[in-house]
């Protein structure tokens, strides 16, 4: 007997549970107390559709009390299923309503499935954001680098933010706009004096075209003197010259290295020949003999004339003759 009550017991708990989590009766109390017309019927498809009511429920009501009259469950149902946030959906058309913002429900549902931050668009456009740019280097005409930071504030274009770019391409056009200012001054002297004119014709090239973003300013922080890029490249110019003109004269060097020893070779071969030439010396005086063409007395007579010739060389050159003798060891 106990045992059939305590399963009983339970089994109208069990009962309760599922009744309550398919059957939210206390959160559509809350939102008949709102003014939200909902039924007790929809919550219990929403659990089915595994849409969670509350959240649906707690937009409605902000929605409402806000006086948003386009809002609409099924609407909101929708923007849920196709992965969009929709409480901050709703808390964006309650600030655009505030601030007297024209945005509708289908481009603030636009907007958020897009990936981007709706609500934050929206008090953009109310309170204008600072971006401060990385610092830009730039080079004057003068050859004078120049280092500029800016501060850009923008202020959100709501009917851009679908396809518009983004910070980075502002930051990037702002930067492209600096250096391009700079780089078009005669001396670094006038963009220290006038910085102004920088931020000026910057604003003037309408940086924010197809952009998210409407600038409101561009203000130049801070510009820094930098190298001296000119200088830098003269010397790199006068080294690389440098080094041209050794490469040549090391060309030259070795043009003439290598047309010395042409020549060293050259006189080595007719060295050659000559001691070639003379090695036939002795053959043509043996085939004289034995033509008879040359006698004894003529051999002998040819034999004292390069004797004679030796021994004048000798008395002509005696300090070679004395250092190659060496004197006797007692």
């Amino acid at each position: 007997m106990e045992l059939t009550l305590i399963l009983i017991i339970a089994a109208c708990v069990v009962l309760l549970v599922v009744f309550f989590y398919y059957c939210p009766f206390f959160l559509w109390i809350s939102a008949r107390v709102s003014g939200v017309r909902i039924s007790l019927l929809q919550l219990v498809l929403m659990r089915i559709r595994q849409v969670p009511a509350s959240v649906i429920v707690r937009a409605l009501i902000e929605a409402h009390k806000a006086g948003l009259k386009d809002v609409t469950r099924d609407d909101l149902e929708a923007h849920y299923l196709a992965g969009g946030n929709v409480e901050r959906v709703v808390h964006a058309l309650v600030s655009a309503s505030k601030a007297n913002i024209d945005l509708g429900f289908k481009m603030a549902t636009a907007i958020d499935l897009a990936g981007r931050d709706v609500f934050e668009a929206v008090q953009m456009s109310v309170n204008p954001k600072v971006i401060d740019t990385p610092p830009v280097t730039a080079v004057a005409k003068d050859g004078i680098q120049l280092i500029a930071k800016a501060r850009v504030t923008v202020r959100a274009n709501i009917r851009q933010l679908v396809g518009g770019a983004g910070e980075d391409t502002i930051l990037a056009r702002v930067g492209e706009g600096i250096v391009s200012s700079i780089g078009s001054s005669e001396n670094h002297k006038s963009v220290l004096e006038n910085p102004d004119s920088i931020s000026k014709l910057v604003l003037r090239k309408g940086l924010d075209a197809g952009t998210a973003f409407e600038i409101l300013s561009i203000d130049i922080a801070d510009i820094d003197i930098g190298k001296n890029i000119g200088a830098y490249l003269l010397m790199d110019q006068a080294q690389a010259d440098k080094n041209i003109a050794q490469a040549k004269a090391e060309e030259r060097r070795a043009m003439a290295v290598a047309l010395e020893q042409e020549m060293k070779a050259k006189a080595q071969e007719a060295r050659a020949k000559v001691i070639e030439a003379e090695a036939e010396v002795p053959k043509a005086m043996a085939e004289a003999f034995r033509s008879g063409n040359l006698g004894v007395m003529d051999y002998y007579r040819m034999k004292n004339i390069e004797a004679d010739t030796s021994m004048r060389d000798a008395i002509a050159k005696p300090a070679s003759t004395s250092s190659s003798t060496k004197p006797l060891k007692e």
